[in-house]
This record gives structure tokens, sequence and C-alpha cells, in this order.
């Protein structure tokens, strides 16, 4: 492969990225709910509880990893040896090692997984034209969450006893590898390097900053900590892996309708009414019973598409304030950020849950929707929307994988006609 363009790029010619990460997401479903609901159920809750700020600092690594390592041995190589990283997390949760090994197996997961999604964002960046660029992104990571939800449901078909649930993610895993390496796309170019400079995107937009750091602790504790508190509840195997399977189905129900109006009105009006949702849906979770499992999935699934609709938003409106050489370091700022918060809160509850009890990750996330909403409202006083003309497309994006497309852009910037919210 050569690290020049391709010259007539269309939408079936990103398709082998798409089918790629769609499968290897199958994986990561399955891997999601087997951990934590086979750790709980076996006593080791505190593995299960640790291993969710694990994932999250695994992240944290590959992000700041996977720029150097993509200028050193270009796109291709790295997917190869990330996709490897993935398998090797998967046997190491298969080979019946103590809990603490699933703790590190996470941790390994988690960065291979993001510079899995870096390396496939910064390629489709570079093979999609502008005019249909923000509508393959978009589609992008509709199949990348459906994924997700599929293997979360599948492992519900699959008995949690033995090793078929981890194999089933190495066979998965292997297969994706398939598409990506036998396309004819050639690699990008390096990406520019990755600059994080908190001062400039607190001027630009301390809603965007505050509102993707709070996102990245709330979908990382709605994810990692919903089905540790299924299981513990003595919810069955089959029905923890649907109701993980229906908060995925938030991205299309919650967050794309609200993005979309975010696109007519000012961004911080929709996210002070999406911390008002989180609220309402943080306290009918306190309330329902598991009796009642299918309102539970309901309550659920506007948890996780609500969290969804912070990150992409608070994404939005700060590169709506933002001019064409700062999208580069606010991206990588965002990035860092997201990652940053992932971690902290999540190890925060691990800590705390022993003592207050298994609704703690409930709390903390009213606290945090509460916190960030009443911040808004301060803001809508202090400062005028921002103009609809100098104003992005919504664009669907999932918390779960913030976007670093923008820091994998070669030239280290991107003019307003490319710019994706």
């Amino acid at each position: 492969m050569t690290g020049t363009p391709a010259v007539a790029a269309s939408p079936v010619s990103i398709a082998s990225i798409v089918i790629s990460m769609t499968i290897a997401a199958i994986g990561s479903g399955i891997m999601a709910t087997y951990v934590p609901f086979v750790l709980t159920r076996e006593g080791a809750t505190w593995a299960a509880r640790l291993a969710v700020p694990a994932l999250a600092f695994g992240g944290l690594l590959g992000c700041v990893l996977a720029g150097p390592l993509i200028r050193r041995v270009g796109h291709a190589r790295l997917l190869a040896c990330s996709m490897a990283m993935v398998i090797i997390g998967a046997v190491l949760v298969a080979a019946d090692l103590p809990p603490v090994w699933w703790v590190l197996a996470r941790a390994i997961y988690g960065a291979a997984s993001n510079v899995n999604f870096i390396i496939c964002q910064s390629w489709l960046n570079h093979a999609s034209s502008n005019e249909w660029r923000g509508r393959a992104m978009s589609f992008f990571y509709m199949c990348f969450i459906l994924g997700l939800g599929f293997g979360a449901w599948l492992f519900g078909q699959v008995p949690a006893e033995g090793h078929l649930a981890p194999l089933i993610v190495v066979f998965v895993t292997a297969l994706s590898i398939i598409p990506i390496g036998l396309t004819r796309l050639p690699n990008p170019p390096p990406p520019a390097s990755v600059s994080v400079d908190v001062k400039m995107a607190w001027r630009i937009s301390p809603v965007g900053l505050i509102g993707v750091l709070a996102s990245g602790g709330l979908s990382m504790v709605v994810q990692g900590f919903t089905p540790i508190y299924a299981t513990l509840n003595n919810v069955s195997q089959g029905e923890v892996a649907l109701l993980m399977l229906v908060m995925q189905t938030g991205l299309l129900f919650i967050q794309y309708p609200l993005g979309l109006i975010s696109d007519r009105i000012d961004r911080r009006v929709i996210l002070l009414f999406t911390c008002g949702l989180i609220v309402i849906a943080g306290v009918a979770a306190l309330m329902v019973s598991f009796t009642t499992f299918i309102l539970l999935m309901i309550v659920f699934l506007v948890f996780g598409g609500a969290v969804e609709t912070v990150y992409s938003v608070a994404n939005a409106h700060a590169n709506d304030r933002a001019d064409p050489g700062e999208f580069v370091p606010l991206s990588s700022t965002l990035l860092v950020a997201w990652s940053t918060s992932a971690t902290i809160v999540p190890l925060g509850i691990t800590f705390l849950a022993p003592v207050l009890g298994q609704q703690t990750f409930i709390y903390a996330i009213i606290l945090v929707a509460s916190a960030y909403g009443g911040y808004v409202v301060w803001r809508l006083k202090e400062r005028e929307a921002v103009p609809m003309d100098e104003r992005e497309n919504f664009g669907m994006k999932t918390a779960q994988m913030p976007n670093a497309s923008i820091i994998t852009d070669p030239e280290g910037g991107i003019t307003p006609e490319t710019k994706l919210s």
C-alpha cells in the first residue's frame, strides 16, 4: 500500500472498513457483557467493577500511543497489531486465570480498541469525499453501535460456563481483519502531531469542554456498571444480554432526533434538556423493580441514549465556536478530557460502591448530570448562542468511541467545508 490518497473514492469503497469494524464490534459487545456477568456471578464483583476504569485507562493509553505508532508503521500494519492485542485479551479471559488477569485483559482491550477505532476513523476520513463524508461517518457509528448491541444479545444465546463466549470473540476478531486486510484503499498519510491545549478549549467553549468531560464518565459508568447491577439483582444471562442490546438502541431513538433538533435551536438548550432526561431516567432506575423488566429496559434505553447525546451535542457545540486552525488541538483536548473522565469517575465508583451500595453508579450519574445541567443554565445567561450561519450540521457519534478523525488529519487542520461536527 502507498501513502497516496484514493483517486475516485465512492461510498462502496469504504465498505471494507465499515464491515470490519462492525464484525469487531460484535466481539466487543460479547466481552463487554460476558466479563462483568461472569465475574459478578462468581463473587469477584470487585474485579468486575475495577475492569471498568481499567478499560477506560487502556483507552487513554491507546489515544496517546495511536498517533506515534501510526507514523512509525502505518495504518494497515498497526491495525493488524491492535487486532492481535484484542485477541490476546480474549485469550487471557478464556485461560482460567485469577480475576486480576481479567482486569488486565480489559485494559489491553481498551488500548487496542481505541487504536483500532482511531485507525478506521482516519481511513474513513481520508477515503471519503466532502459530499458524503458526514453521512459515511454517521453510518459507520450506527453500524458499530448495532454491532455492539448484537454482540451483547449473542452472549445471551451461548452458555456463560466454559470458554465459548471468549472463543467467539477470538473468531470474530480474526474474521474482522479479512475485509480490511484485503481492501484496495491506500494508507492515509501519517497523522498530525496531537497537541493538548486546555486553556484554548476552555476559551472556545466551556460548555463543550465540560460536556465532553462529563460524558466520558457518564458513558463508561452506564455501559460498564449496568450489567454488574443487573447480575447482582439475579437477572438471568439472557435478560442481561437483552438489556445491553436495548441500551445501544438509544443512539437511534434518543441521540439522533435530539441531535437534529440541536441544528435548529441553541445546542445548550438541548444539553440542558438531555441532562434533565438523564436525571429523570436515573430516578426511575432507582425506583423501577427488576420484576418489571420491560419498563426497566425502557429506562436504561433512555439512560444510554441521553448519555450519547451529551457527548455528540457538546462536541458539536465546541466545534461551532472554533476557527479552522483550532480544530486539531481542540479535538485532541476533547479526546483526552473524555478519556480522563472515563477513567476517574468509574474508578471512584469502584471504591465507593462496596460502602454505599450497588446503586452508587446511578447516584453518580444523577450527580454529574445535575451539576452539568446547572452549569449550562449559568452559561445560557452569560453568552449568546452561535449564529445559525456559523454552525455545523449535527453528525451521529457515540460516546463509547470518542471522535478522533480530526486528530488524524495529516495536514493538522481541516477546512470549514470538510469539517465534521
